[in-house]
């Protein structure tokens, strides 16, 4: 299965562009597409998923084109949107045999065991006749993927998935993600980097609605390759270096600040060369760096 995208551009009626002429194309695995808030990346998700109209240019899911047969791409979609609401007071078994209905999986047999399946799946068989407005974050992150999943979809769009989990709850997320993500196509929308670093085959970054680039992340950073630099800094020189055109990224690190440079040669004194990595490819992306 393969989804391409092609020139699809969106204006939203504020006079905000939020998508400009997106074109990549898309193969069985998980895709990480990264990008700040803001930059377009909920736009496109939603825009694959037919859930809204792009201004021009075309998605095609295999055979079927998205914006003329919406039904078709529905019925091999499972999305999980970065704002999934539940029913409180109903239990998750019995919501997702609901969504499972609705989804057009009528068999009562059928629909029964992909029900129990997918509960044991995310690890909630033990809490399936629990109410869902008693979950946690991570439970209900869970059952929002155990619903993406109903029906056998061909591909999976999970938009920011991991915001608020903590970090135990997000490596468990991350198991699954990877689990589901041998046969189908996962889109996976996100700002955090380690989502991206972790999981994804593929990946674009996208900035102010414009793909500014896109590729497998090993070969991506081979354009950083003796070029990133590192150094522990008093916080007083790290302020100086805020407008330096090099600066990749800075973080407090042991009551000093760990600054990365981008530099054909050592660019401080006591600065050591660094393997780069995708955190350094997004900065240098952002900043809009020649790499």
């Amino acid at each position: 299965m393969k989804l391409t995208i092609e020139n699809i551009s969106k204006t939203y009626p504020n006079g905000v562009e939020a998508l400009k002429n997106v074109s990549i194309e898309i193969t069985n695995g998980i895709f990480g597409l990264l990008g700040p808030n803001g930059a377009g990346k909920s736009t496109l998700m939603r825009t694959i998923a037919a859930l809204q109209d792009a201004d021009s240019g075309n998605i095609m899911l295999g055979d079927v084109d998205v914006a003329k047969d919406k039904q078709a791409l529905r019925e091999m979609l499972g999305y999980l949107p970065q704002e999934f609401g539940v029913y409180p007071k109903v239990s998750a078994i019995d919501l997702l045999d609901h969504m499972a209905v609705m989804k057009g999986i009528t068999d009562t047999k059928s629909r029964k065991e992909q029900v129990e399946s997918l509960l044991y799946q995310v690890n909630l068989w033990e809490s399936k006749e629990q109410k869902l407005g008693t979950f946690s974050g991570g439970m209900k992150q869970r059952f929002g993927i155990a619903q993406a999943l109903l029906g056998d979809p061909k591909l999976i769009i999970v938009d920011e998935p991991t915001a608020g989990l903590d970090p135990m709850q997000r490596n468990r997320f991350h198991n699954l993600l990877s689990a589901i993500g041998e046969n189908v196509i996962v889109i996976l929308s996100t700002h955090i980097v380690d989502d991206v670093s972790d999981l994804c085959n593929d990946m674009a970054i996208i900035l102010n609605g414009e793909l500014k680039l896109s590729g497998k992340p090993l070969e991506l950073i081979k354009r950083l390759e003796s070029k990133v630099w590192q150094g522990l800094v008093e916080k007083e020189v790290a302020e100086t270096l805020e407008d330096d055109e090099r600066l990749i990224s800075s973080r407090l690190y042991m009551g000093k600040v760990k600054v990365r440079l981008l530099s054909d040669s050592e660019p401080m004194k006591g600065f050591k060369l660094n393997e780069p990595e995708i955190e350094d490819l997004y900065f240098a992306t952002i900043n809009d760096f020649q790499i």
